[in-house]
């Protein structure tokens, strides 16, 4: 089968399963975001009276429509047009093996292309909902479901039924009566916001009476703690050269019961208790044998199966990391065709056309810079309501000074090529301005904007950053490598986490530069010459 039809099935399968998962309320990779945008701002969404066919809870999500329609109509385009293949023009090619040439571009290349493929799995590799769960012999798949899954379907009581269900606690059960069979989990499985996790718990061996850190080579020095069966701190207590040694504290919420003593090298000295019961009854609650050193957050990598560790919020950093290169990557895809076609089209009608409109914009563009970018940032927070905050406002915004500094290498160039052969000829035969922009002088600005595309994308990663780092950028429902950064700055005690930040600022930054440098020197024609 040829190049261009399997590109043609492939969006013309992606349209289709969008829009089926719309109707029938599942979650896809990737696919399902337009519709997932479309449902986080509401403008984006109309009265499902408009299309009641298409509707879904009587709402009309029009923008992820419209991404499905662009995805069938461009796959039906590329599979019914008459040429044979998607072969590239030989100035392209050239281009194209020069790059390929460049060895530390072409690898960043691929690279930020596994990136992007890894980013694309979405909930399959990040999120606390189990991707399968079989429960009383039926299937069920929360991840890919649209719909929240009450614990009842499980089999929970009391207020676990009425809630979602924590799935996790689900795979830990796996095997007892009345659990599920199976509980298949994402690699990681903790949201990137939103999710906190428990305290993560190491045990302390203890020989001869004495507690010995988790290596056990060395009586342990600090604070641990009993735990009950759920996890939650039952007694803190303090250890020195691994017996007790100070205070130690402990309480039960549900009976309201707190008990407090005092040890001097391992003999009690005080004893403290109220509640309702015996001391001995509180202290039998759980094993004295069973010591643990528990992590409070930001926990170091490795512990409790957090591979990077946790943040101050008790977010994995690992999964804190997947979203925001998820929202790095959809800041992109709305930045970067916005700015482009306002650069891309001022730019050239103030190339073509010069005179009056050309000054006229220039003036413009000229005012529009001078504006203070961050006052207008911290202004705008004030002024729009809260439901009207997010992504699409900082990237409105982003987007409102992003265009200027590109309009006037269009313009320029689009000057050069207004002065050659070819566009004279054209208006020989009679071509009007829009013809000749569109046909003839735009298919030779293509590898300036190849050239810029690299750098734009990496000047919208650091926009956002440096905005989340000063506290003006996105919600704390969105994942930001900028507030990671500055939650880690805040407690260098814990390294980690700010050097999960800085690493993947550094590692995306790097590559998407590489890109550019690659590109910009395959597509200069100061060093290449068609003729090669």
């Amino acid at each position: 089968m040829k190049r261009k039809n399997i590109i043609a099935l492939v969006l013309i399968l992606a349209a289709c399963l969008g829009g089926l998962g719309e109707l029938c309320g599942w979650l896809l990779p990737t696919i399902s975001w337009p519709f997932t945008v479309s449902r986080e701002l509401p403008f984006l969404s109309a009265p499902g009276e408009l299309a009641p066919v298409l509707a879904v809870q009587g709402k009309l999500h029009w923008f992820g429509w419209l991404c499905m329609a662009i995805l069938l109509l461009l796959g039906c385009y590329l599979l019914l047009r008459r040429q044979k293949s998607l072969r590239m023009a030989p100035e392209m090619r050239r281009r194209w093996e020069r790059f390929r040439s460049i060895r530390r571009g072409y690898w960043s290349l691929l690279a930020l292309g596994g990136i992007l493929c890894i980013a694309g799995m979405d909930q399959c590799l990040v999120g606390k909902r189990a991707l399968a769960v079989r429960y009383e012999g039926e299937w069920y798949f929360p991840a890919f479901c649209r719909h929240v899954m009450p614990g009842s379907v499980f089999g929970l009581k009391g207020n676990e039924a009425i809630a979602e269900a924590d799935y996790r606690k689900l795979k830990e059960a796996v095997g007892k009566p009345g659990a599920p069979t199976w509980v298949i989990m994402p690699p990681i499985p903790y949201n990137p916001t939103m999710d906190a996790a428990p305290f993560p718990t190491e045990r302390l061996p203890l020989r001869g009476g004495k507690v010995w850190d988790a290596e056990g080579r060395l009586p342990y020095n600090g604070l641990a703690c009993r735990l009950y069966a759920d996890g939650a701190i039952h007694l803190r207590l303090r250890y020195r050269r691994g017996v007790l040694d100070g205070h130690v504290q402990g309480w039960d919420e549900e009976r309201r019961e707190v008990y407090s003593a005092v040890y001097r090298k391992g003999k009690l000295q005080s004893e403290r208790y109220v509640g309702q019961g015996k001391v001995k009854d509180f202290l039998d609650k759980t094993d004295e044998k069973r010591i643990a050193l528990v992590h409070y957050h930001p926990a170091p990598p490795l512990s409790g199966g957090h591979l990077l560790g946790t943040n101050s919020q008790g977010a994995d950093i690992a999964a804190y990391l997947f979203g925001g290169l998820q929202v790095n990557i959809k800041a992109a895809l709305f930045y970067l065709p916005a700015i482009y076609a306002i650069g891309l089209t001022l730019g050239m009608l103030m190339g073509y056309f010069g005179g009056k409109f050309d000054l006229f914009t220039q003036r413009i563009i000229e005012i529009l810079s001078q504006l203070p970018f961050l006052f207008v940032v911290m202004i705008l927070s004030d002024l729009v309501p809260l439901e009207l905050r997010g992504m699409f406002l900082i990237l409105s915004l982003l987007a409102l000074f992003g265009w200027m500094h590109m309009t006037y290498i269009f313009r320029t160039a689009t000057m050069k090529e207004k002065a050659r052969d070819y566009v004279a000829a054209a208006r020989v035969m009679g071509a009007g301005p829009i013809h000749i922009l569109t046909v003839h002088i735009l298919p030779n600005l293509t590898g300036i904007i190849i050239t810029l595309l690299p750098f734009s994308i990496a000047a919208v990663v650091l926009s956002l950053a440096s905005l989340d780092y000063m506290g003006f950028g996105l919600p704390d429902t969105y994942a930001s490598w900028g507030r990671l950064l500055n939650d880690g700055l805040a407690k260098l005690s814990s390294p980690w986490v700010v050097s999960a930040a800085f690493c993947s600022l550094v590692i995306t930054l790097m590559l998407v530069t590489f890109i550019g440098e690659a590109v910009r020197e395959a597509v200069d024609p100061r060093r290449h010459t068609y003729y090669e």
